[in-house]
C-alpha cells in the first residue's frame, strides 16, 4: 500500500504541474469551498449503499451473526486496500471475514469479487447515456460490459463447472485446493444468481450516482453555470473514468482515472487545462483520499485488522 500512496503523491504533483501549478492553485483558493461538507456527503451516501450491499452479499454466502458494527468495520478498513495494483489487497477482507465469522476465505473472496463486477456493471450502466451522446467511447464501453456479463454468465453454468473442478480435485498439484475451489465457485454462483445481481447493480447505480452528483458540485464550486448538460457530462465523466481505472489494475487507478477525467473534461466540456486539473484534484480528494483516509481511521483503532491479531482491538474470535 506504500507504493500506492507513494503513487498518489507523485500523480497530484503531476497533475497540478501539466496544467499549471499557478493557475490550479489559483483555481483552488477560488473554489466555493462551502459545498465542501455536501460533496464529502455525495460520497458517503455512495459508501452507505455500498455498505449495504456489502452486508447482503455477507449473509447470502451464510455470514449472518455479524453485528453491523463489526461489517462495517471490515468494509471501510478494506478502502485503504484499493490503492494496491489491482485492488488485490481487497482480498484481505476475506481474512478478515474469516477471523470474524468463520467463514471460508475463498467465500469471502467472492464476496470482494461480487462487488467489483456489480460496482463495474452500475457505472457502465450510468454511463450509457453518455457514451450514446459522445459514441467514441463506445468500442471500449461495449468490450468492458460484455467481458462483465460473459463473467456473471460463466459463473451459473454448473454444468461446464462440477465437471471441471472435479477433474481439478484429481489433479496432484490442485488436490489440496479442492475445498478452497469449490468454496469459491459455490460463492460466486449464489453471489451473481440474476436476482442478487440485480439488486446489487441497482443499489451501486444509485450509490455512483452520489459521486457523480459530487462531481457535479466540484464544477460548480469552479465556477461552471448550472444546467443539465455540465451535470450530465459529471455523472458521465466520474463513472467512465471509475471504470478506466478500474480496468488499468493500476493502485486506486491512479493517473489513468486522472488522465481520463481531466481529458474527457477537456474534450466534452472545453475546459481549460488548469480548470480540468483543479476538478480532477477536488473529486479524487473527496472520493478516493477521502475514503483511504476513513480506512486508515479504522486502522489505527482496530489495529487486529493489521496484525491479523484476533485479541488485538478489532476483530472479535469467532466461534
Amino acid at each position: 500500500m506504500g507504493a500506492g500512496l507513494a503513487l498518489g503523491f507523485v500523480v497530484i504533483l503531476a497533475v497540478a504541474l501539466f496544467a499549471d501549478l499557478r493557475q490550479v492553485a489559483s483555481n483552488l483558493a477560488g473554489f466555493e469551498w462551502r459545498l465542501a461538507p455536501l460533496i464529502l456527503l455525495c460520497t458517503l451516501f455512495n459508501y452507505t449503499l455500498r455498505f449495504f450491499k456489502w452486508h447482503y452479499y455477507l449473509g447470502l454466502i451464510g455470514v449472518r451473526d455479524l453485528s453491523l458494527k463489526e461489517s462495517a468495520r471490515l468494509f471501510v478498513g478494506g478502502f485503504p486496500l484499493a490503492v494496491t495494483p489491482g485492488k488485490l489487497g481487497e482480498a484481505l477482507k476475506a481474512v478478515w471475514l474469516n477471523r470474524a465469522s468463520g467463514a471460508p476465505l475463498a467465500k469471502g473472496v467472492t464476496v470482494v469479487l461480487a462487488e467489483r463486477l456489480s460496482d463495474g456493471l452500475a457505472v457502465l450502466g450510468l454511463s450509457t447515456l453518455g457514451v450514446i451522446a459522445y459514441p467514441r467511447y463506445w468500442p471500449a464501453f461495449a468490450a468492458i460490459l460484455t467481458a462483465l456479463l460473459a463473467v456473471v454468465a460463466l459463473s451459473q453454468l454448473r454444468g461446464l463447472a462440477e465437471p471441471a473442478l472435479r477433474l481439478a480435485s484429481r489433479l496432484p498439484l490442485l488436490g489440496r485446493f479442492s475445498q478452497g475451489m469449490w468454496d469459491f465457485y459455490e460463492g460466486t454462483r449464489t453471489l451473481l444468481r440474476p436476482a442478487p445481481t440485480a439488486l446489487a447493480v441497482s443499489l451501486g447505480v444509485v450509490a455512483w450516482l452520489g459521486e457523480g452528483v459530487a462531481m457535479y458540485l466540484v464544477l460548480l464550486g469552479l465556477g461552471l453555470p448550472a444546467g443539465w448538460e455540465p451535470f450530465g457530462v459529471a455523472v458521465f465523466v466520474l463513472s467512465f473514468s471509475t471504470v478506466v481505472g478500474a480496468v488499468s489494475t493500476l493502485p486506486g487507478g491512479l493517473l489513468a482515472v486522472e488522465a481520463s477525467i481531466a481529458g474527457m473534461f477537456t474534450l466534452l466540456l472545453a475546459l481549460p487545462a488548469p480548470v480540468a486539473a483543479s476538478a480532477t484534484l477536488l473529486i479524487r480528494f473527496a472520493t478516493l483520499w477521502f475514503g483511504v483516509t476513513l480506512g486508515l481511521l479504522v486502522w489505527a483503532f482496530s489495529p487486529g485488522l493489521i496484525t491479523l491479531d484476533p485479541a488485538a482491538n478489532g476483530i472479535p474470535i469467532s466461534r
